[in-house]
């Protein structure tokens, strides 16, 4: 009986990971199984690892952020045109999630975020080439943050389901 729900939560956690083709909160969400096996299974893990989980969950929403704002930054945007990445990024995952059975919300996020970038660079008067461009390190950054937040989430899985699989 063990091994099946076993069987069933690496599961989830290994479904959950793509939740972020939806824009979705995966990494918490294989925090929580893996906090719920914990209270099921209470020798399988220690509250510690729960807390490096949730420090890495925590971790990727930050390196995302954080990528990119420097994505911009390095190709020159505004404070301005990084406020607008980041709400056009937000608005974009929202909107563009109705698309494509929810996969939209992926391009979505990456559109918006340029998109919110350049709005505001030109509002700030500058020339479209500038704006663009900027706007393109928006995307970029966005783009490399994904990318460093689902790594964390399957480096989560990965550390995590050895843990569950009963010994």
């Amino acid at each position: 009986m063990i091994t099946a729900l076993a069987v069933l939560v690496i599961l989830l956690m290994l479904c959950s990971l793509a939740l972020h083709i939806f824009g979705l909160p995966a990494n918490w969400l294989v925090l929580a199984l893996a906090a719920g096996w914990k209270m099921f299974q209470p020798e399988a893990m220690t509250w510690d690892f729960i807390m490096i989980l949730g420090a890495l969950a925590f971790l990727g929403e930050v390196l995302e952020f954080v990528a990119q704002y420097f994505g911009g930054k390095k190709y020159g945007a505004t404070g301005r045109g990084n406020l607008g990445a980041f709400i056009g990024a937000i608005a974009g995952a929202i909107l563009g999630a109705p698309f494509f059975f929810g996969l939209g919300a992926l391009p979505g996020a990456l559109l918006g975020s340029f998109g919110g970038c350049l709005i505001l660079e030109l509002s700030h008067g500058r020339s479209f080439d500038e704006a663009k461009h900027s706007a393109w390190g928006a995307f970029w950054g966005k783009a490399f943050g994904l990318a460093i937040k689902v790594s964390l989430g399957v480096w989560m899985f990965s550390m995590s389901a050895p843990k569950i699989w009963p010994s």
